[in-house]
């Protein structure tokens, strides 16, 4: 396996006595592209929250590029290098799409609160965003309000945003969910052209995604790992199939066969 970007060690996570998230060992490369799937309740956002440390973990650790981060709150996991998407409450949805990706990249830099002045003392700033938007077909939407645009597009401003932070990993929770089935190959394309070096982990309930997408899946069932290989190996386990791909409905694992 490649240099390890994300880590955990024994992560878990207890809500009174209910365990969401049981003695967990997960390993992420450098410039994976991984699936985390599972029936729903399987634990998988609270997984994702310990990560990014909205939630503290009962026990465990969460380790970035070897460093523990486990006591690190979430705001310096965002500039340590971890981003999260598709919350799309984090969109200034009055702004336009160019002011909402210049605040990230200022954010980056540490210039946020120069965004305020006259937007031309930064241009590096904006050609920075601009060229962001370019990469993610999203220039001719530069000078729109969010708000005007359509939902697939304005799940782009966010990952145009997450980009735009730089991470080393980034965790995507169902990217293509509410999106018109018209508008998510635009998804895919976006996230298929993601830099290489970034190690991304996909929360997803389609199969047809996943096996799109995934180089491994990991397989989450009442808040452990139940399995993990390959999309082919997965596929393939009779009791993943028989927890999960059955449940999630034989069309897409028909459809993957013939993919």
């Amino acid at each position: 396996m490649s240099e390890i970007r994300l880590e955990t060690q024994g992560l878990s996570r207890h809500f009174g006595a209910l365990v969401a998230v049981q003695g967990v060992d997960f390993k992420l490369g450098v410039g994976a592209r991984h699936a985390l799937i599972g029936p729903n309740g399987a634990g998988k956002t609270t997984f994702i929250n310990l990560l990014t440390g909205v939630l503290p973990a009962t026990r465990g650790r969460v380790l970035l590029s070897g460093r523990d981060i486990s006591a690190t709150v979430q705001a310096e996991r965002v500039k340590l290098g971890i981003a999260r998407t598709f919350q799309i409450n984090r969109l200034f949805r009055g702004l336009s799409v160019l002011e909402n990706v210049c605040m990230a990249v200022a954010e980056r830099v540490g210039t946020a609160g120069a965004m305020f002045y006259p937007a031309g003392r930064r241009t590096d700033i904006i050609d920075e965003s601009i060229q962001l938007l370019q990469t993610l077909k999203l220039a001719d939407a530069a000078r729109h309000r969010v708000s005007e645009l359509p939902y697939g597009r304005q799940r782009l401003v966010e990952l145009a945003i997450a980009i735009g932070l730089r991470p080393e990993v980034l965790l995507l929770d169902e990217p293509a969910a509410g999106v018109p089935s018209a508008e998510s190959h635009i998804i895919l394309d976006a996230i298929e052209g993601l830099p290489e070096h970034i190690a991304v982990l996909i929360i997803e309930h389609d199969m047809d995604v996943v096996f799109r997408f995934a180089k491994r899946v990991t397989v989450m069932v009442s808040g452990a790992i139940f399995a993990e290989g390959t999309p082919r190996e997965i596929e393939a386990n009779p009791q993943v199939r028989e927890v999960y791909l059955g449940q999630a409905g034989h069309a897409a694992t028909a459809r993957a066969h013939h993919g």
